[in-house]
């Protein structure tokens, strides 16, 4: 059996901690702060803990992560 495939959008987009959970980058903080408030500017802050119902399927699409 050949080795699986990793999917190369998932590869860079995603990261698994120590305990296997899978984190991601947090959407809307790359530009466009001038309407945001300082409090959703400080909420956009740092990584995020990917959905328990979404990591089957990433774990599937990043095997060797």
């Amino acid at each position: 059996m050949p080795k699986m495939k990793s999917h190369g959008g998932s590869k860079k987009r995603f990261k698994v901690t120590g305990t296997g959970k899978i984190v991601r980058g947090q959407a809307y903080r790359d530009h466009l702060h001038s309407h945001k408030s300082a409090a959703v500017k400080r909420q956009l802050r740092g990584d995020k803990v990917v959905n328990s119902r979404d990591t089957h399927d990433l774990k599937k699409q990043i095997p060797y992560l």
